[in-house]
C-alpha cells in the first residue's frame, strides 16, 4: 500500500539533504506493505528571462480532474522508474521531460525507492535548473522503501507518522500539500481510510495509483469505479505496456536494448520468456491489425485503451528518450477512435474482460 501528497520546499528543508528531491546544495542550510507516496517538488528560482513553458494550448493534451477533486493533471504522465538516474542518462532525462512539458504533460511520477533515491534527484535538479513555474506542474512521489535502516523504511513515526490519515490531514493542514491519494491499496482499504477521514474530520484520499494494462484489468475496471462514484477517488494508472511487453518488440526474444536486459530486471527477463509472457506476446500479434486499421502502432494503442476506462485521471508512461515519448502521446489522437465496436474488438481477441461476481 502506499499513501500521496504534494509537498512544498518547507517539507523538504525537514530531510536530509541525500533525501531532497533536489539533492545536496552548497553551502548551510519495493517489497511489500504500507507505503506513501508524496509530491516532494522545491519551488524554481526566479526566471531570468522568458521560458518556454507550455499551458496545454495547442499540444493535443487533454486535462482531466485528479478523481473529482479540483485539480487538473494532464491524462497522459511521466514516470520516472527503471529510467531515471538509472537506464538512461540526466542529459536524456532532461530532453524526455523538457519535450514532455512542452507537450502540455504536467504530471510527473517517482518515489525514494527508484534508483535508490537517484530519480529523486535528477528529477528535482532538471525541475530547478529549468525554473518552470511551480504551479504549472504536479509531482508525485511515494514513500514507504527509504534507506537500508529499520527507522528509514516504512510509516512509522521516525520515518513519516505512524497512522496515514492523521499523518496526511496534518501535512495538508501545515500547507505542505494540497491533496493525497493512496497507491496499490486494495478497495477495501481506500474505502476504510475514506471512512475514519469522515469520521474524526479529516482529509480523505483523492486518487488510488493503480497498474492497469491489456493483461491487468481487474482493479481499474471492476473496483476503483465503483469508488469513483461513491466516494470520489479517481485512479493514476501505471505499467501501460508492462516495460515494453505490449510493443511486439519482444517477439519471443529479449533485445539487449531493453529493460528485461538490464542488471537487476532478472524478474522481467523470466517474465517475458516464461508460458504465461508468451502468450500474452502472442495476443499483442492479434492486435497488430487493430493497429493498423487504425493507423497506429500497438503501444499507441494499449496506452489509449487505457485512457479509455471510467475514473482513471491520468496514465504514466515510462520511456527511455525523447523519440519514444514522442510516439507514446500519440496515443492521443486514437483514443477518439476507440468506438465501443472497436473496444469490443479488442475483447474478443483478449479474451479476458473482467465481469462482475454479483
Amino acid at each position: 500500500m502506499q499513501v500521496s501528497i504534494a509537498c512544498t520546499e518547507q517539507n523538504l528543508r525537514s530531510r536530509s539533504s541525500e533525501d531532497r528531491l533536489c539533492g545536496p546544495r552548497p553551502g548551510p542550510g519495493g517489497g511489500s506493505g504500507p507505503k506513501a507516496r508524496a509530491a516532494l517538488v522545491p519551488r524554481p528560482p526566479a526566471p531570468a528571462g522568458a521560458l518556454r513553458e507550455s499551458t496545454g494550448r495547442g499540444t493535443g493534451m487533454k486535462y482531466r480532474n485528479l478523481g473529482k477533486s479540483g485539480l487538473r493533471v494532464s491524462c497522459l504522465g511521466l514516470g520516472t522508474w527503471v529510467t531515471f538516474g538509472s537506464q538512461i542518462s540526466d542529459e536524456t532525462a532532461e530532453d524526455v521531460l523538457t519535450v514532455a512539458y512542452e507537450h502540455g504533460v504536467n504530471l510527473f511520477d517517482t518515489a525514494e525507492v527508484y534508483a535508490a533515491g537517484k530519480a529523486e534527484r535528477t528529477l528535482g535538479n532538471i525541475l530547478k535548473s529549468k525554473g518552470w513555474r511551480r504551479s504549472s506542474y504536479v509531482i508525485t512521489t511515494k514513500i514507504f522503501w527509504g534507506g537500508q535502516a529499520e527507522t528509514e523504511r516504512g510509516l512509522s513515526r521516525k520515518h513519516i507518522i505512524e497512522e496515514i490519515v492523521r499523518a496526511m490531514t496534518y501535512v495538508i493542514n501545515q500547507g505542505l500539500a494540497l491533496y493525497w491519494g493512496t497507491s496499490r491499496w486494495g478497495a477495501a482499504e481506500i474505502m476504510e481510510a475514506y471512512s475514519m477521514a469522515r469520521q474524526f474530520n479529516l482529509i480523505p484520499p483523492v486518487c488510488e495509483q493503480a497498474e492497469h494494462h491489456l493483461f491487468q484489468r481487474e482493479k481499474v475496471e471492476m473496483q476503483l469505479p465503483e469508488l469513483y462514484h461513491k466516494i470520489g477517488v479517481g485512479s493514476v494508472t501505471w505499467y501501460p505496456l508492462p516495460c515494453g511487453l505490449i510493443t511486439s518488440k519482444y517477439d519471443g526474444r529479449v533485445p539487449d536494448t531493453c529493460r528485461a536486459s538490464i542488471k537487476g530486471y532478472q524478474w522481467l527477463k523470466d517474465k517475458v520468456q516464461s508460458e504465461d509472457g508468451k502468450k500474452q506476446q502472442a495476443k499483442v500479434m492479434d492486435l497488430l491489425p487493430v493497429a493498423h486499421q487504425l493507423g497506429c502502432t500497438v503501444a499507441q494503442l494499449a496506452i489509449a485503451w487505457c485512457l479509455r476506462s471510467e475514473g482513471v485521471s491520468s496514465v504514466l508512461l515510462g520511456v527511455s528518450s525523447a523519440e519514444q515519448l514522442i510516439e507514446h502521446l500519440g496515443a492521443l489522437q486514437v483514443l477518439s477512435q476507440l468506438t465501443p465496436q472497436t473496444v469490443m474488438e479488442i475483447d474478443g481477441l483478449l479474451g479476458n474482460k473482467p465481469h462482475s461476481k454479483k
